[in-house]
C-alpha cells in the first residue's frame, strides 16, 4: 500500500516573511498564491513545483533549491536586474550551474541542461 499524494511542496525557512516575500515575488514574477497560516506563504505551480516560505529563525539560511533554466545568460541578466549576483558557472557533462543566495542565505542553484541529451 502507498500513501495517496495530492501535492508536494519544497520549503525554505526565513527570518523575515516580508523580506522573503519581496525577494521571491521578484524571482517568480508574481505574488504568493496563498497564506495558509501566520508565518507561511506559498506559490503553487512555479514551473510545476510548489514552494513554501516559512518563518523559522533557527533554520533560516540552511535550505537548498535548484531551479532549471532554459538559458543561463538570460537568467543571469534577469537576476542582475534584481541586484542578485550569480557565482561563476561550473560546467559538466550535464549542463552548467551557477548559484546565488536569498536574503537569508538559502542557497539557490540555477541549472541549465546541456544542448544535447545526457547519455549514461
Amino acid at each position: 500500500m502507498q500513501v495517496e499524494i495530492q501535492g508536494i511542496y519544497a520549503a525554505l525557512a526565513t527570518t523575515s516573511i516580508e523580506k522573503a516575500e519581496r525577494f521571491y515575488t521578484l524571482l517568480f514574477g508574481r505574488e504568493p498564491d496563498d497564506r495558509p497560516m501566520d508565518g507561511l506563504i506559498q506559490w503553487q505551480d512555479v514551473a510545476g513545483a510548489n514552494i513554501q516560505i516559512f518563518h523559522n529563525r533557527e533554520n533560516a539560511g540552511s535550505g537548498r533549491l535548484t531551479i532549471v533554466v532554459p538559458e543561463m545568460e538570460r537568467a543571469r541578466r534577469s537576476l542582475e536586474e534584481m541586484s542578485v549576483d550569480l557565482t561563476d558557472e561550473l560546467k559538466g557533462d550535464y549542463g552548467r550551474i551557477a548559484q546565488f543566495a536569498d536574503p537569508d542565505g538559502n542557497r539557490i542553484t540555477l541549472a541549465e541542461p546541456p544542448a544535447r541529451p545526457f547519455s549514461r
